[in-house]
């Protein structure tokens, strides 16, 4: 795995990815998006290629609770002891946490832009960001703002909303910063998540 791999890697594990394990010391990959978000999925496909199984399909999930069909993208990597490692350095017991070496891959501004196309969202009116979290110990969420401030000068603001959920909140000159260091590895189709839209082709 190269270093651009493994920066991207990061970045979809602390997103949207899931490392599932295959065996004691094996894992691989797995990545779903919206079928709106197809297009990054096969730039995840494209960058990640030769650590894939077979281009993304669309799949249809059934929720009983909305009594919705929704359709969406997936597609999975081989299992390999590298993704092993992996899992074994961002799981404990099934449970999603953040290494204390997590400075080496987020300190790349490539980790950081797949991380917030992942899990970011710009509000337009304010023009102030928002960074999502997975369910985290409270050790792992300073770990993140510790590299975030020493890495780039950010500090945002830890939110809790009413579900429970957390999230880090940009101030709009942080914002501001993000962007200028995000910007560059902002594919097309997802910078409307930094106040831009889309270029239609």
């Amino acid at each position: 795995m190269t270093e651009r791999e493994q920066n991207i890697v990061v970045g979809c594990i602390l997103g949207d990815g899931f490392i599932q394990a295959t065996g004691k010391r094996n894992a691989r990959l797995r990545l779903e998006h919206s079928q709106r978000q197809k297009d990054y999925l096969y730039w995840k496909w494209a960058e990640l290629k030769h650590l894939m199984q077979d281009r993304p399909k669309l799949l249809q999930r059934f929720n009983p609770v909305w009594k919705k069909t929704y359709t969406y993208c997936r597609c999975q990597s081989h299992s390999s002891p590298q993704f092993g490692k992996l899992r074994a350095l961002f799981y404990h017991e099934q449970r999603k946490r953040i290494p204390e070496g997590i400075s080496k891959w987020l300190a790349k501004p490539l980790t950081l832009a797949v991380w917030f196309m992942d899990d970011g969202y710009y509000f337009a009116r304010d023009k102030t960001a928002y960074l999502y979290l997975s369910p985290l110990a409270t050790p792992d969420i300073k770990r993140l703002e510790q590299t975030l401030h020493q890495a780039y000068g950010l500090t945002p603001k830890l939110e809790r909303k009413k579900t429970g959920a957390l999230n880090f909140k940009f101030s709009a000159a942080a914002t501001k910063r993000l962007i200028a260091i995000i910007a560059p590895h902002v594919i097309t189709s997802m910078r409307y998540k930094i106040g831009e839209e889309p270029r239609i082709d």
